[in-house]
């Protein structure tokens, strides 16, 4: 795409929308022989006025039929397009609620449609399907944030309630990908639209979404204070009920705030609140997925060998892997949080001076959910250190798979 010429660009990108000439002249106000030209280059594309319209109608930042494209990476199924994320940064960027507020409402999605497809992307993300979510949050953001400006009455609570979910997996995707700042947008959208979806539960873990960009740009003392402030308010016992919900809810509001505790440097406070969070799930019984929380004792284990290579420890991580974890209810859990903690374990190991067992972590992880350790930032930065830190040549599945991050020594 990067030496295109803008209307190949135009054409690629009203392929990419399912439209016919036919139907793009139409939205446009041109007719299907103006497109066709405009798509060989027979004719110039170059009034600004114009290239605005098409990039409305195409659903895309302009800069993308200006410059170049951000760079594709060859594994299309695992690793993200950085198209795709500019796509989602667009579609963050609208304001569909306030223009509804002025225009007629459009024709919504249906909300049973909206309610399976948000189903469907929390399930894309726990499988650690990066890749196939980020192609889809673009048109997935477009519809909730439409249904959410179109419902009233009771249904306006529903749909403030997708929308809030989709704004939720959309920010934990981002922040896998190391865009914090849209991370950060995204999740503080879900709090506004959680509070009129009037879902405590809801508002509740949007909360960690927030904590967990605002702990990846840096800020862990913010994170820590909120996440406990807000874990505090949804407790279980006094005037709230103690159901499973709410339980997972609030231990994971714990582990998210043993996390930031963790990044401080904190070994007290984060000891308190995971030991918090272990009696939340020992109420619990059993992990579970409430709010897609994947909450139980299995994840608070995680947590703990999580905390520890926060705080620097990771013979304490290997230590907790092999002692605490049980093998069973461990691979009873779904891949994006197996892939992520074997992720942690290479951590652990590279700060052990370990690199065979450190690469062995993330090829483990790869075999699991690829997008864990292909697309993210710090699987790189681990890789890059077993490369380094290997002596001679890497083993050829460690190689291989550097290959295939596109990291190298």
């Amino acid at each position: 795409m990067d030496e295109l010429p803008i209307g190949r660009r135009v054409a690629y990108w009203r392929g990419r929308r399912k439209m016919s000439q036919q139907v793009f002249a139409d939205r446009l106000g041109k007719s299907k022989s103006w497109v066709d030209k405009i798509e060989r280059g027979v004719r110039r594309l170059d009034k600004f006025s114009v290239l605005y319209e098409i990039a409305d109608i195409l659903q895309i930042d302009v800069q993308l039929l200006l410059g170049k494209d951000p760079e594709r990476r060859t594994d299309t199924m695992n690793c993200i397009d950085q198209v795709e994320v500019e796509e989602i940064r667009a579609a963050l960027e609208r304001y569909d609620s306030i223009s509804a507020y002025f225009d007629a409402k459009p024709d919504p999605p249906p909300l049973a449609d909206m309610g399976k497809a948000v189903t469907h992307a929390w399930l894309t993300y726990q499988y650690g399907r990066y890749g196939m979510l980020t192609r889809a949050l673009p048109k997935l953001l477009r519809d909730a944030q439409a249904a959410d400006a179109a419902y009233g009455g009771e249904q306006a609570r529903r749909a403030a309630n997708l929308l809030g979910q989709v704004y939720q997996i959309a920010s934990s995707v981002l922040r896998k990908l190391g865009e914090c700042d849209l991370s950060w947008l995204a999740a503080d959208r879900s709090i506004a639209v959680a509070q009129r979806a009037d879902d405590q539960l809801l508002a509740g873990i949007a909360t960690t979404r927030v904590c967990n960009a605002l702990l990846a740009m840096g800020r862990p003392r913010s994170a820590l204070e909120l996440n406990v402030r807000i874990a505090d308010r949804i407790a279980p016992g006094g005037g709230n009920d103690s159901k499973a919900d709410r339980v997972s809810v609030y231990g994971m509001l714990l582990l998210q705030g043993a996390m930031a505790a963790a990044r401080t440097g904190d070994t007290s406070t984060c000891a308190d609140l995971l030991a918090g969070a272990r009696e939340a799930a020992l109420e619990l019984g059993s992990d579970q997925n409430h709010y897609w929380t994947s909450f139980g004792p299995t994840n608070v284990e995680l947590h703990r060998a999580a905390a520890a290579v926060e705080l620097g420890d990771g013979g304490r991580a290997v230590e907790i892997h092999r002692t605490r974890i049980v093998n069973l209810p461990f691979d009873a859990m779904l891949p994006e949080r197996r892939a992520h903690h074997l992720l942690d374990q290479a951590r652990a190991y590279n700060q052990m001076g370990d690199m065979a067992n450190a690469g062995e972590m993330l090829l483990r992880g790869d075999r699991l959910a690829a997008s864990e350790i292909r697309c993210r930032p710090i699987a790189h930065e681990v890789m890059s250190e077993v490369l380094r830190r290997t002596r001679g040549a890497p083993p050829s599945p460690i190689a291989e798979l550097a290959e295939h991050m596109g990291v190298g020594v």
